[in-house]
């Protein structure tokens, strides 16, 4: 759902390769021709595409635990209903990418291994606590909406197994945001202490919202060479501001207001201008250093360790079937 990792250096020695390749692949990439596994790639592309898939995915699997926090608690049956297929649908996606960044020749285990060690980060959204059960309707509306903004440009990212999987994760993120603003539509329109958790759901996840696109250009290390491999099709800023200009009319037509008195229309450019980010805050929650970071953490390794005995008990299946086939053929005449 995320690309934070966009935004993170690279430290590797970058490896000497053929110029002939490196144009001939840059030929493709400007023709909107679609990069596949087999195809020959830059050493760099494929590292890139491993680390933002990779952290997709993470963001999607560790993303459930926020929202699954409420599904024994959820109002009414209704509810409880949604945010269950909602949080499925999150762990579907996770599956998705982690199968498309295999394709760049790194295992699921090795994947999976970097996060549990530290060693990968997922999207910092995902480091704040969920309050109220308005917090379930802001996940929706405002993080899957930005998730949208984000993802919806990934669909026709070079690489073609990532893209195509982002098609139907575009489509069953539009649900989700569609099933957040409702819950927000049904609060600010209840009673007033209904609409007064809104309002507080609305003012704690606005600015880590706006963070999620990532620093600014000015900052982003990633972005033009991003950009001209067609991973990324827009900027930071440019999302961000298309995210701010979708939402403040949303917000204000269910009587909330996001918690920026800079938020102003400009009426030339017809943008909403905002106020300033506080990007200490969001350099402290990549470092580890945010309200659940370890709690989210600390989750993800136990439920890796219960669920052992269940990837031992496949792998011994898929090994018993192997040899019965095995031994079925050395039956036949």
């Amino acid at each position: 759902m995320y690309t934070q990792a966009l935004n993170a250096t690279d430290q590797a020695a970058k490896p000497v390769e053929d110029a002939a390749l490196a144009a001939r692949f840059q030929e493709r990439i400007d023709a909107e021709d679609r990069i596949e596994p087999n195809d020959w790639m830059p050493e760099a592309y494929r590292k890139t595409l491993t680390r933002q898939i990779s952290q997709h995915a993470h963001s999607e699997i560790v993303g459930m635990l926020p929202e699954g926090n409420w599904i024994t608690r959820a109002p009414t049956l209704r509810r409880k209903a949604a945010l269950l297929a909602k949080v499925q649908d999150e762990c579907g996606h996770g599956l998705y990418l982690y199968a498309a960044a295999e394709t760049l020749g790194t295992a699921r285990e090795e994947l999976v291994d970097q996060l549990l060690t530290g060693r990968a980060k997922y999207s910092s959204i995902f480091n704040y606590p969920t309050l109220s059960w308005a917090d379930i309707g802001a996940i929706g509306w405002l993080v899957d909406g930005a998730a949208i903004m984000n993802q919806i440009p990934l669909c026709r990212c070079s690489y073609g197994p990532y893209a195509r999987a982002m098609i139907r994760v575009c489509k069953e993120e539009s649900f989700h945001q569609r099933q957040g603003y409702e819950i927000m539509v049904t609060l600010a329109r209840g009673t007033p202490e209904q609409k007064a958790m809104a309002q507080d759901a609305l003012d704690r996840w606005w600015w880590p919202c706006l963070m999620m696109f990532g620093p600014p250009d000015s900052a982003s290390q990633h972005s033009d060479t991003s950009t001209r491999w067609k991973i990324k099709r827009f900027s930071n800023d440019e999302l961000r501001q298309k995210f701010v200009d979708a939402t403040v009319p949303q917000a204000q037509f269910i009587g909330l207001f996001p918690p920026d008195p800079a938020l102003k229309l400009n009426a030339e450019t017809g943008h909403w201008a905002y106020g300033a980010i506080d990007w200490d805050e969001f350099k402290r929650v990549l470092a580890g250093n945010g309200p659940c970071n370890r709690d989210r953490m600390a989750a993800r390794r136990k439920a890796h360790d219960d669920g052992a005995w269940v990837r031992e008990a496949a792998l011994a299946y898929a090994e018993k079937r192997r040899a019965r086939a095995a031994a079925r053929r050395e039956e036949t005449p």
